[in-house]
């Protein structure tokens, strides 16, 4: 069934020409259901190949074939982490489009048709990244997704902040391709192949790594890494998640860090891990210290929010150090662990972003302080938005739970508790935040005007304020967060995900992993009520540095992109060195 692969690309690109050539002569209802029927039927034909995936399920497309062992064109793989990545590009993808019927007030320029096709063109662009084979196609696939993710993060043009958001967004990922572009041209010029396989059978045959081997793994990683908002290339994330639209949140969070993340793990074992690439201590220093530094500032910068948006945004950021962390282990228990928590953190966030945006369109803030005891009506949202912290904590049997002790187990040691306090932190803030909306509990926080990060006076997102919340806009997060606590529960989902990556045994449930998952919840809910019941909390000093770094402005996020590149490789040097 190899030979489908493509569609799982062209379809979603279809339906947007569709609706882009259509859209101003046809109702809203129709683009919606047009984007719908599309997405649907893009997500079956994902999960039906995932059932026969395997490493040797390749596609050329457009009939390139490989002659004499060497190979140009656009070639597919159906591996298991490819399909099943794609398959949950898929439905978040439905879930957006199901939780966006009829959202907006009114479409630009009155072409119903803008927003369902700006999702199916980032469909197929996160689709291609995930089942191309091909290192300059992958390049390709990510700058069509980021460049529609620019325009939905600014989808409401009009206001100057979606614009400066949008701006910010634009800037540092585009610098983070063009470092990606300048080391697949090093790699090019060195080996002559496009193809990752192709391209890391050259490198180990022309013998050990060399500084060329090094500058393109560094600036290949760089793009990659910026792509996950890694600290320090993290700063587009949070000032995106305040102005974009709550469904493009869903994605940004829900899924396009995670494909940087996956990007850098395909990266590396493709092309990199041989005997003619990176030093497999010296890769898995760089990631690891880079995952550890993203997971504590993340978690730390989480904790300082009031704006609900940049929060959540921070949470990603620390839980993508998880991720970095899990993937630079470079063993196979390990990043099935974290295939696993992909999975649930996947339905975990975009549930609780899909929350958010009915406080929004409710109350018009995303203000934890300004909306103190104002939900309290809407008791269903509060259980979701308290479950979907629940699974960040890594609670069992959520799907974060199960790939959080997989990984703690093959980790040990400190970086187990990094997983236990991260985790901890990031949803005792959300926790924080479900006790103060939801239920009113504790005291009025008091007014802080020169707070930097508020939420009040938002404009809304749907037509008018809303009063009765639609079935679609809770039935998503509900079904999100099902599918969460399925991917911990489901054995053949276990199994598929150690056999992917040549794990001894299945991620599974231990005694050991359970306790840690529900001491990092039982920690959670205790800095949540420490927060909410204690005294006002004053901002400590200590963390003054990491908000100033997070200044706004592009100049000084320019600066931190280049000192992150230099971080990789010094991180990286050593086995060279010696070697």
């Amino acid at each position: 069934m190899s030979h489908l692969l493509p569609l799982i690309v062209a379809l979603p690109l279809m339906g947007a020409a569709v609706l882009v050539a259509a859209g101003r002569r046809l109702p809203r209802i129709a683009a919606d259901s047009i984007g719908c029927t599309v997405a649907v039927a893009t997500a079956g034909l994902a999960m039906a190949l995932l059932i026969d995936a395997s490493p040797n399920a390749v596609e050329w497309v457009g009939g390139w074939h490989p002659r004499g062992g060497e190979s140009v064109g656009i070639v597919l793989v159906g591996d298991v982490p490819g399909v099943g990545l794609a398959a949950l590009v898929s439905v978040l993808v439905v879930a957006v489009l199901v939780y966006s019927w009829r959202y907006f007030d009114e479409p630009p320029h009155r072409h119903a048709g803008s927003f369902p096709a700006l999702v199916l063109l980032f469909q197929a662009g996160m689709c291609g990244f995930a089942l191309t084979g091909d290192l300059f196609n992958a390049f390709v696939f990510f700058e069509l997704m980021s460049v529609v993710a620019y325009a939905l993060t600014g989808y409401r043009v009009e206001e100057a902040k979606a614009v400066q958001g949008a701006l910010t967004f634009g800037v540092i990922n585009s610098l983070g391709a063009y470092t990606t572009l300048t080391g697949i041209v090093l790699l090019y010029a060195r080996t002559g192949e496009l193809g990752m396989r192709q391209i890391g059978q050259r490198l180990d045959a022309h013998g050990g790594p060399d500084a060329l081997t090094l500058c393109a793994f560094v600036l290949v990683l760089t793009g990659l890494l910026t792509k996950a908002a890694a600290v320090p290339f993290h700063f587009w994330l949070p000032d995106a998640h305040a102005v974009a639209p709550t469904p493009v949140c869903m994605l940004l969070s829900g899924i396009m860090v995670e494909l940087g993340a996956y990007g850098v793990w395909r990266v590396y074992h493709t092309i990199f891990a041989g005997p003619g690439g990176i030093p497999a201590p010296d890769a898995e220093r760089a990631l690891v210290t880079l995952g550890v530094l993203t997971a504590l500032i993340g978690a730390v910068m989480c904790w300082q929010q009031r704006h609900v948006k940049r929060l959540l945004a921070y949470s990603t950021v620390a839980h993508t150090g998880l991720f970095l962390i899990g993937i630079g282990l470079l063993r196979p228990e390990a990043t099935g662990g974290i295939a696993v928590y992909i999975l649930g953190h996947a339905g975990a966030k975009a549930a609780l972003f899909a929350c958010v945006g009915i406080l929004l369109d409710r109350y018009e803030s995303v203000d934890e302080h300004e909306l103190f005891g104002r939900a309290k009506e809407l008791r269903w949202v509060g259980v979701l938005f308290a479950t979907g912290a629940l699974a960040l904590s890594g609670l069992p049997p959520f799907g974060t739970g199960l790939g959080k002790a997989v990984t703690e187990e093959a980790a040990g040691g400190l970086l187990a508790v990094v997983f236990v306090a991260v985790s901890a932190v990031t949803a005792g803030a959300v926790l924080r935040v479900a006790a103060r909306v939801f239920l009113g509990a504790g005291k009025r926080p008091e007014a802080d005007p020169a707070h930097e990060t508020k939420g009040e006076d938002e404009e809304p997102e749907t037509k008018g304020r809303i009063g009765r919340v639609p079935m679609t806009m809770t039935a998503v997060p509900t079904a999100l967060l099902v599918g969460a606590v399925a991917a911990g529960l489901t054995p053949w989902l276990a199994t598929s995900v150690g056999d992917a990556f040549g794990a001894h045994r299945a991620p599974h449930w231990t005694p050991a992993g359970t306790i840690l998952g529900c001491v990092s919840a039982a920690l959670a809910v205790g800095l949540a009520a420490a927060a909410v019941h204690g005294p006002a909390r004053q901002e400590a000093r200590w963390t003054t540095p990491l908000r100033r770094m997070h200044s706004g402005h592009i100049g000084d996020y320019v600066v931190w992109l280049l000192a992150g590149t230099t971080l990789i490789g010094a991180l990286s040097l050593p086995g060279i060195l010696t070697g």
